[in-house]
């Protein structure tokens, strides 16, 4: 295993105290920082007006990419994948049970010494009947290297999105990284209102659960974002503004499809420090071309373009436009391509292989530098472990709530009197 080398001298000790016990067990001799979510969140906020990517590593190549990116940047990142993209239904080869081995592996052959928290996203909760299997899983995601997870309960109805969150908070070791969510991502419809963030944080609050990050319906949407419309910066500031006594960070889902100036006054005027990207790093990573907001740019005929020389080769970009015509596969569906394309992918000779993960590199580079202010952010992550001696930084927040208030017959009866729109039933993971 190569060694690696970082311009702090307390990089090894933070390699120590630093990592949480299931990374140690799993790599006992790895060389890669990888921490809880907490740090991330910490080390954002600790500069001010910062937030960092979230990669939704959809593919090998994203994983390397987004790493080498942070990396140059000096920033604390963090690498994730989605319950719909790698869970048990999965349609990535990445999945939340092999993602940490592969990060682990980059960081160490590439020499990343960055911080790197590995996230479970919207682990989907869509109705009481799914909460056996989600006891079970839970566990499993921690076991495989997973230092953070959100729970998404926000398809059911607020009562039981907060109580989904109660029943299965203590699942997650009280080190990781938590990210709650109400509202789900439906873009201008079904929007969030500060009533619901307040009523899932106060009962969350009210029992010792003190999430780092609340997503929110903001306006945007996963995948490909057609309405133009985006992320309504007004709404999240003014929803973190009511949040503010309970010390939690946003999360902002769907970034692909925002300019960099929304992005930008997302990472100024809001308190986000964490956004996930997924949809435009997919794109770039095959050499598809998109435009400032991580859109695919389509041609004539409505059909993605795909940029001579870079991502994958010509050849293999013809095998996957004839499949997805053969599985009707459109737009924002070409993300099913990812499981039955990765090996091939893969089998590529060197050089095409790496102009894939440059191409994300030098995208996420200028994300983190130059849009979401998480250079240099690295370093107050080691600073942090440091003065905690720990894993575990410790909660953002402390009680403020009457956990008397927050029984199950008080948090049914709060519950009746929030009047929001949860917008059309559909299926709106990505």
């Amino acid at each position: 295993m190569p060694v690696l080398t970082h311009p702090s001298p307390h990089f090894k000790t933070a390699l120590d105290l630093g990592r949480p016990p299931t990374i140690k067990e799993l790599f006992p001799h790895s060389q890669a920082l990888i921490v809880s979510g907490k740090y991330i969140d910490r080390a954002m906020n600790a500069k001010g007006r910062a937030m960092t990517i979230a990669a939704n590593g959809r593919n090998f190549f994203v994983l390397q990419g987004a790493l080498m990116a942070a990396q140059r940047a000096n920033a604390a990142i963090i690498i994730e994948i989605a319950r719909s993209e790698g869970g048990t239904g999965a349609y990535c080869a990445v999945n939340l049970w092999n993602i940490a081995r592969q990060v682990d592996a980059i960081c160490n052959q590439k020499k990343i010494t960055v911080p790197v928290a590995i996230h479970a996203d919207h682990f989907g909760i869509k109705s009481m009947a799914d909460m056996e299997q989600a006891e079970i899983e839970i566990p499993t995601l921690f076991d495989a290297g997973i230092t953070s997870i959100a729970i998404d309960a926000s398809h059911m109805p607020d009562d039981q999105n907060l109580m989904a969150n109660l029943s299965l908070a203590h699942l997650i070791p009280p080190w990781a990284g938590l990210e709650t969510e109400v509202g789900e991502i439906k873009g201008k419809l079904g929007l969030s209102t500060a009533q619901e963030a307040l009523f899932l944080i106060q009962g969350l609050n009210a029992h010792d659960i003190f999430p780092n990050w609340i997503a929110l319906n903001n306006g945007t949407t996963h995948g490909i974002e057609a309405s133009g419309s985006g992320i309504d910066v007004a709404l999240t500031g003014e929803i973190h503004t009511a949040l503010k006594p309970y010390n939690v960070s946003g999360a902002q889902h769907g970034t692909s499809g925002n300019s960099s100036e929304k992005l930008k006054a997302i990472a100024k005027e809001t308190r986000t420090t964490k956004a996930n990207v997924a949809t435009a790093l997919q794109m770039i990573s095959w050499g598809v071309e998109v435009n400032d907001y991580g859109n695919a740019i389509l041609d004539d005929d409505n059909q993605f373009i795909k940029k001579r020389g870079e991502g994958t080769s010509q050849k293999v970009w013809e095998e996957m436009l004839a499949f997805a015509q053969k599985n009707n596969l459109t737009g924002g569906n070409f993300k099913k391509l990812n499981l039955p394309f990765e090996n091939k992918l893969m089998a590529q000779p060197r050089e095409i292989r790496e102009r894939m993960a440059k191409g994300v590199e030098t995208f996420v580079y200028d994300l983190l530098t130059n849009v979401f202010n998480a250079g240099d952010t690295a370093e107050l992550v080691l600073e942090d472990i440091l003065r905690a001696k720990s894993c575990d930084p410790g909660p953002q927040g402390e009680r403020i709530e009457d956990p008397a208030q927050w029984t199950r017959e008080k948090i049914m009866e709060k519950a009746a009197s929030i009047e929001s729109d949860k917008g059309p039933e559909g299926d709106f993971d990505d």
